[in-house]
């Protein structure tokens, strides 16, 4: 069983650049299962109908979110739609709109894709992530679990992903738009990355035009940030290949692709 997997997917540009590389990848490696965190695909902050069908339509199976997907009541809107192809995190007191974790039949097999949101550096008061993970899994066992952990703190995605080895089949770090370098296979069989990276523009901080960037960092002051259309654009992502008669990740490789948006 294969998975592709994108980290955030930021503003117009991140669109574009998905929806022209995703049919190679698709083409290339065959996944069964694509997902992608969709927290900032409309203009950088939030969703909108619109900007969600954009990487349904382009061979997106299900979208994950994050500390943003509450910034477009339209995006709120539509997590509150039962068939909805977005989760946000778990971890949210009840009562948010919205779930944090969808099973998907493949194969004959089940496939639990959980949502959380990191609490260290982040403002968001939420509940205990890992506590949250334990009660997930213990209430909807699954062939295999994928657990997007959208956090700020290396150390806290890292101590996630040891403490849930074995349990979770692939976890990935989201949120800080940096792909990591240390995707790899921990121990007891779980596929493992910091940080996927975003699918964004290339000359930005973050996602962000660095002439709207810079100057908060040196005045202090908010700025109003401007997010690129056009220009060269990075697509970060994971591909892993499970086993799911062992409940184990077998092979892991990130995946890197630039495109000119025009």
């Amino acid at each position: 069983m294969r998975f592709l997997i994108f980290g955030d997917v930021v503003g117009k540009i991140g669109r574009q650049a998905l929806a022209r590389v995703l049919p190679e990848l698709r083409q290339q490696y065959q996944p069964d299962v694509v997902l992608a965190n969709g927290e900032n695909l409309a203009h950088g902050l939030g969703m909108t109908e619109k900007t969600l069908a954009d990487v349904l339509d382009a061979g997106v199976t299900l979208l994950t979110g994050g500390n943003h997907v509450w910034d477009k009541p339209e995006g709120i809107e539509l997590m509150r739609r039962p068939d909805a192809r977005i989760i946000r995190p778990a971890n949210y007191p009840p009562g948010a709109p919205g779930v944090g974790w969808k099973t998907l039949s493949v194969d004959g097999k089940t496939v639990l894709v959980v949502n959380l949101l990191g609490r260290v550096f982040m403002k968001d008061l939420v509940d205990n992530p890992f506590r949250t993970f334990d009660s997930i899994v213990t209430e909807h066992p699954a062939d295999v679990v994928i657990v997007d952990f959208h956090g700020e703190a290396s150390s806290e995605r890292n101590a996630f992903g040891w403490y849930a080895d074995g349990r979770a089949t692939i976890i990935y770090g989201t949120h800080t738009h940096i792909p990591t370098a240390d995707a790899r296979i921990l121990p007891q069989g779980t596929a493992f990355v910091t940080d996927v990276g975003m699918t964004g523009a290339r000359d930005s901080v973050i996602g962000v035009d660095p002439a709207t960037s810079i100057p908060q960092f040196v005045t202090a002051i908010p700025q109003r940030y401007v997010w690129p259309e056009t220009g060269p654009a990075w697509v970060h992502a994971m591909l892993v290949d499970v086993d799911p008669l062992a409940h184990r990740a077998v092979a892991v490789e990130r995946l890197h692709r630039e495109v000119t948006i025009s």
